[in-house]
């Protein structure tokens, strides 16, 4: 039975993705759960991964496609932290079917994923799952999820490193003017009234957009602020223009906004 220093140690030492499969193997076992898997996505769909997943059930959740509607999915996507399966929303029929093909693949009535992003989008998750009733399943995640957030993250990082392809490309730096020119699309903002909180043209605005545009590999302004936002190169939050409080510089710049109306 593998002890978590022993696993990391193992793991660094793994020069194949064949060992990191073994690894997970003995995870499982050390943890006495069903299964053990780890899943990487790409934004655009592109996904691969490995575990303890019977085959039958890989191919299956390819051919149906259920990357689409997979709740685990989707709520890993909207979370940081560790997701327990039984708090995501199962409502809709597609998600209950499922859910019932899954546990009748064997992939456990519970589970829980960790959740790791990586830059242009990108999303993995280190997940477990077994069989068992709400109350032991609630221990067992108490007990060890320190663990396994740990080995989710030095596990990410071995599996791009020995798939060089599917490592992150480095993120292009914006502009201070892009940087701007994004931030105040993104908080609602017209292009006229953000050449005028810039005090430049639409014209010359348009160009720190398209080259915005360009440097985060985006097919319209609507997308280049979404990957902005993914990449941390803008931050919105609470500064969304209909949000309650303020900003440095807002009622300055929403005067400006203002007087160029009123003109």
């Amino acid at each position: 039975m593998l002890e978590l220093e022993e696993f990391l140690q193992a793991l660094e030492r793994a020069d194949a993705l064949e060992q990191i499969h073994d690894l997970t193997v003995g995870l499982r076992d050390q943890f006495q759960i069903d299964h053990v898997v780890y899943h990487w996505l790409s934004a655009d769909g592109e996904q691969y991964g490995f575990g303890t997943y019977s085959p039958a059930w890989a191919q299956r959740y390819s051919e149906k496609e259920y990357l689409r509607i997979d709740p685990v999915i989707i709520g890993c996507f909207q979370r940081f932290d560790p997701v327990d399966w039984k708090k995501l929303d199962w409502s809709s029929k597609a998600a209950r079917a499922f859910r019932e093909d899954a546990i009748a693949h064997g992939v456990g009535n519970q589970g829980f994923s960790i959740p790791i992003r990586g830059p242009n989008g990108q999303l993995a998750l280190l997940s477990a799952s077994h069989s068992t009733d709400d109350e032991t399943w609630s221990k067992f995640m108490a007990t060890h999820q320190r663990d396994w957030i740990l080995i989710a993250h030095y596990l990410n990082q071995k599996a791009l490193q020995l798939e060089k392809g599917r490592a992150p490309e480095p993120v292009k730096s914006l502009s201070p003017r892009e940087t701007d020119a994004l931030t105040y699309l993104g908080m609602g903002y017209s292009r006229g009234q953000v050449a005028d909180l810039l005090s430049i043209s639409e014209h010359t605005l348009r160009a720190y957009i398209e080259s915005a545009r360009f440097k985060l590999g985006a097919q319209n302004t609507t997308h280049a602020v979404a990957r902005a936002l993914t990449e941390g190169l803008i931050i919105i939050g609470g500064a969304a223009r209909a949000a309650p409080g303020g900003w440095p510089g807002r009622e300055e710049d929403e005067g400006k906004v203002r007087k160029s109306a009123a003109s």
